[in-house]
């Protein structure tokens, strides 16, 4: 296989999963990361996924949780959300890889006759094109992370599993580390600890070529070194590369709990790289702080998706980071917004001190945030609407303020007689510089605005207070926009438009007069927010709401 002929080497750690999902492969591979960063060293990630979907970005988020948004406009899996949070890391294209996408590259160059009339197969066309993916990342950086979705035995894994082995041959042992989660279930009843399912998971994984080098073991409850060296022995690892990654308290206190458990020092051994201790002061001081708020509040999230909270993934953790700016603890109260369509919303929203609507697509529900907004806005109870939730904020105002009682989005109305959001047919677009055309017959994926927008905010508005610069950046997934025709009668009514794209076009937030907090934009800043540079929109909101408890 061709190597970069960059100077620099990337060395790769493979990071795989065993017994079941969910197990935390991609919170331990941030965690990995971020030690890694904390030893002076950079990083990166890539996640491949076995799913055929090209991309998460059509797929149901009750089945895959939220679709997170690079930059570049990438729909990307939420594990990318992991990485970014977690370490300095930028994701992008490059950094998320699904089955179809593979397949779908692989087909495309059999149609142009780039593999000359010969049979194409798994090995070595399919595998060859994961190994090319993944040696983009080559000379990069210092640490690449290469997380495989799934679990091993699936069979849709198994190109994957193969490239992976096959790059082990390639780069040599001093370039690739294998590390492999396991569980390690505790059976309450027997009061015991139980170290099969780990050892069938590793028999799988070396049926198919690879011995682990390092495993981490997800438990319940810290493994005694008689366990560990059970594990070892039967696993064919040594007992200081079997790793306990016991349940925490939260996510932030896993990268202290590994380097207790010496795993970023055995990484370090097995790949041959020398670097100083890790300064980890920033992520115990991180810890404190979650761990003994001064404040509490209660935010309502009125949302479509609340039975999977995953769903909400970012702005869940944006939304701890923005209490975190305040030292405050945030109790989120997920309410369905179709129990808001059906039941007595004061008696749901009553005692929230803040109410947030998030981003959705869909008819589903829609009235029922609406109301929630509606109830925000009479009664100065701080509000932040995300995407569809600063549409519907735009909606309730124009019905209301406007008298414009049949007012709403074309995506739920197509007839409505008062589009106050529309799709917009012709838009200028600052990343490729070239102007866009969209309709209602375009690919669902072809008609949304994705990835990273500037916007021109104005200086006497909220968001401004809360960026402090005048032109900011940021992340944007939808499909529908505000319509400017409304824009005159919007702002003469109490309506502040407080951010635009620099062409002053696009709207992209929107605040109200006369009201403690009520801000609604177009974008998703939760995909921006870190536990140590919280987002300055969810810093405010949360401070809002702390001013909204204690009036």
């Amino acid at each position: 296989m061709k190597k970069s002929n960059n100077t620099k080497r990337t060395k790769f750690i493979f990071v795989t999963g065993g017994v079941l999902s969910s197990l935390g492969k991609g919170l331990a591979s941030a965690a990995i990361g971020a030690l890694l960063e904390s030893r002076g060293l950079t990083v990166t990630f890539q996640k491949l996924d076995p799913y055929i979907n090209v991309d998460p970005g059509t797929m149901n988020p009750f089945q895959h949780g939220e679709v997170y948004v690079t930059d570049d406009g990438a729909e990307t899996d939420l594990d990318m959300g992991h990485y970014e949070r977690f370490t300095n890391a930028v994701m992008a294209q490059k950094n998320n890889y699904t089955s179809g996408r593979i397949y779908y590259s692989v087909i495309s160059k059999e149609r142009r006759g780039e593999y000359l009339g010969g049979t194409v197969q798994v090995i070595p066309h399919i595998t060859d094109e994961i190994k090319q993916a993944v040696l983009q990342l080559d000379g990069s950086v210092d640490v690449a992370i290469i997380e495989i979705g799934g679990t091993v035995g699936d069979i849709e894994g198994l190109p994957f599993i193969e490239a992976i082995r096959q790059l082990r041959s390639d780069l040599g042992r001093e370039y690739t580390l294998f590390v492999h989660l396991t569980l390690v279930p505790y059976i309450k009843t027997a009061g015991e600890v139980k170290t099969k399912p780990t050892q069938h998971s590793v028999r799988e994984l070396r049926a198919d070529g690879i011995q682990p080098d390092i495993l981490v073991c997800r438990t319940e409850i810290p493994l005694e070194d008689s366990l560990k060296a059970k594990i070892g022995l039967f696993c064919n690892v040594p007992k200081d590369a079997v790793i306990t990654a016991v349940d925490v308290d939260t996510i932030y206190e896993l990268p202290l709990h590994l380097h207790k458990e010496r795993l970023d020092s055995k990484i370090l051994e097995l790949l041959n790289i020398w670097t100083g201790q890790p300064n980890i002061n920033s992520w115990e001081k991180l810890v404190h702080n979650i761990k003994n708020p001064q404040n509490e509040v209660t935010i309502a999230i009125t949302g479509k998706y609340v039975d999977l909270t995953e769903s909400y993934k970012s702005l869940h953790e944006a939304l701890i980071h923005g209490g975190l700016a305040n030292g405050t603890k945030v109790n989120l109260q997920y309410i369905s917004a179709e129990d808001l369509e059906s039941k007595n919303v004061a008696s749901l929203l009553d005692g929230c001190d803040g109410i947030l609507v998030p981003g959705g697509f869909g008819r589903r529900g829609v009235e029922g945030k609406i109301k929630a907004i509606n109830f925000a806005r009479k009664n100065n109870i701080p509000f932040f609407g995300i995407c569809l939730g600063m549409q519907l904020a735009v909606i309730d105002f124009a019905r209301e303020m406007l008298d414009l009682p049949k007012a709403n989005s074309m995506e739920f109305d197509e007839n409505t007689p008062d589009p106050v959001i529309y799709l917009i047919k012709e838009w200028f677009d600052y990343r490729t510089n070239q102007v866009q055309v969209r309709d209602e017959d375009s690919d669902l994926g072809g008609t949304l605005r994705l990835g990273a927008y500037p916007c021109v905010l104005n200086k006497e508005s909220n968001a401004y207070k809360a960026y402090r610069q005048e032109e900011i950046s940021e992340r944007h997934r939808h499909r529908f926009e505000f319509n400017n025709d409304y824009r005159q009668q919007l702002e003469e009514n109490g309506l502040i438009i407080s951010g635009t794209s620099p062409d002053n076009n696009l709207v992209e937030i929107v605040e109200i007069i006369d009201h403690p907090w009520f801000v609604g934009c177009q974008f998703h800043p939760e995909f921006k927010s870190k536990p140590m540079q919280p987002h300055p929109l969810f810093r405010e909101f949360i401070s809002a709401a702390l001013r909204h408890k204690t009036e």
